[in-house]
């Protein structure tokens, strides 16, 4: 065990400012489990640390999965009898059910419904909602608004992608004293939602450009993979090494006030354990 010294709380709050910025630059571009947006983010985050960007072509086996097709996105809205946009993917990209399908059409509200998302316990805010492997369309919307639609005939547009095309993943590799790895996931394919996973994203790009400093007891393997699907591909496709990677965690959601959380391993033991139950937070494996 070796203790990362943080500096003073003037260079913590540089770093903190700096992830935040970080942040606010993904914030505004749609991402999904495939697509231009992920490579976007990751040509962004190739800013601060030497990524490496792999594709992997739609239908390749990755155990009993296949990556899907590539999803795109240009446009989206719906127009309410007056012609008004009532819902409008410009304004805000979780407006549209993430794998939308494309449509252009008209149809009554009683039609739109089924297509309609929205979360009555909040009834201020817009759900996150998907559809990765089930073709299909609709849009997300605040509760409020939901309850505000008009009977007659909406205008409905998604001028969206779904074809042969590529799963992209970023991945970074920092050579320690020895061959075993600490393995340090996060995922990528979250839109515009800041805690879960932007900050996941944005600790992950300076804890490795920290690190990359360090003379290091274990090798570091950074992943910035879409959910699920690009963990399976990344897994499928790297059997051989898997050996060598000692300790693994997966930064998500570490944006909020609680205390750190992390999953132990079964024997609750090992050097990752430690590092988790130390009273310093400060205190990793390294």
């Amino acid at each position: 065990m070796k203790k990362v010294v943080t500096g003073s709380p003037a260079k913590a709050e540089e770093w903190g400012q700096e992830i935040h910025q970080l942040m606010a630059e993904l914030y505004p571009i749609c991402r999904s489990i495939t697509g231009d947006g992920v490579r976007t983010s990751l040509r962004i985050l190739q800013n601060h640390i030497p990524l490496e960007i792999r594709e992997v072509p739609t239908g390749t086996p990755v155990f009993d999965w296949r990556v899907p097709k590539e999803w795109n996105i240009n446009a989206a809205y719906v127009r309410d009898p007056h012609g008004k946009k009532v819902i409008d993917f410009e304004e805000s990209n979780l407006r549209v059910l993430s794998y939308s399908i494309p449509v252009r059409s008209r149809m009554s509200l009683s039609d739109l419904k089924p297509h309609l998302f929205t979360d009555p316990e909040h009834p201020d805010c817009i759900p996150y909602r998907t559809s990765y492997y089930k073709e299909t369309w609709g849009f997300c919307l605040k509760h409020r608004e939901f309850l505000e639609l008009a009977d007659g005939e909406y205008e409905v547009v998604i001028e969206s992608s779904l074809e042969q095309g590529n799963l992209t993943y970023g991945e970074y590799f920092i050579k320690g004293k020895t061959d075993n790895e600490v393995l340090i996931s996060t995922h990528i394919c979250h839109p515009s939602l800041a805690n879960d996973n932007l900050s996941g994203v944005g600790l992950a790009t300076f804890l490795a450009k920290r690190l990359r400093a360090e003379s290091l007891k274990y090798s570091y393997r950074f992943l910035f993979t879409p959910g699920t699907i690009g963990s399976i591909t990344w897994l499928s496709l790297n059997e051989a090494r898997l050996s060598k990677v000692k300790h693994g965690l997966v930064l998500a959601c570490v944006g909020d006030p609680g205390k750190m959380n992390y999953k132990k391993s079964r024997q609750d033991s090992a050097e990752i354990d430690r590092a988790g139950h130390a009273d310093d937070a400060r205190d990793i494996v390294l």
